[in-house]
């Protein structure tokens, strides 16, 4: 895991599509329980190196019910994005991940983890790639037939303060699905 982990901190294969430069943000061990996939790294996770270091990611940890303590503890949480570093700025946000990036490491990553008991999805890039044509029409159909997806994965939208909007407009997400997922972590860290 320490080389491989070493070889993804290292990676360069996408150089010239990344306007920061390379900077491959991961986290994982060997003991993992839970994977979290999520989307890219944001500018401010791209500066500090620390997965989910900015308000998304505050937002998950009150959603998974967890402290950054457990959160940032790598045998109980691996967190991998599907694009490993800061892909650059779109029309309305950041672009989506690099393409290359999940073919060429998730599936080494993943097979070095066999304790892992819950693999969170967050947004349709990780959805899409991970469910294939078993998604739903759309992010919302997906997420409120969540439980299709269990025990492998429980599928979540981005916790992105720009997702307020789609907050408001669902709220059996933090009403059911918000309790079920605090439940999952709760038995996959066995605390």
């Amino acid at each position: 895991m320490d080389e491989l982990l070493a070889n993804i901190r290292n990676c360069s294969h996408c150089k010239k599509h990344l306007p920061l430069g390379p900077r491959p943000i991961v986290a994982a061990h060997p003991a993992s329980k839970i994977a979290i996939i999520g989307q890219a790294p944001g500018t401010k996770v791209h500066q500090t190196g620390i997965p989910w270091d900015d308000p998304s990611g505050k937002q998950l940890r009150n959603w998974l019910g967890v402290t950054d303590e457990q959160f940032y503890d790598e045998r109980l949480f691996a967190l991998i994005p599907m694009g490993f570093c800061y892909p650059g700025k779109g029309k309305s946000g950041d672009l989506p991940p690099r393409p290359e990036c999940a073919p060429l490491w998730h599936k080494d990553l993943v097979s070095q983890m066999p304790n892992l008991t819950l693999t969170v999805l967050i947004g349709q890039y990780a959805q899409n790639y991970y469910l294939g044509n078993t998604m739903k029409r759309n992010l919302t159909e997906t997420v409120k037939h969540y439980q299709e997806y269990l025990p492998d994965y429980f599928v979540l939208p981005h916790p992105s303060p720009r997702n307020r909007f789609w907050l408001s407009k669902n709220p059996w997400f933090e009403e059911e699905v918000l309790s079920d997922l605090r439940e999952k972590v709760s038995e996959s860290l066995d605390y």
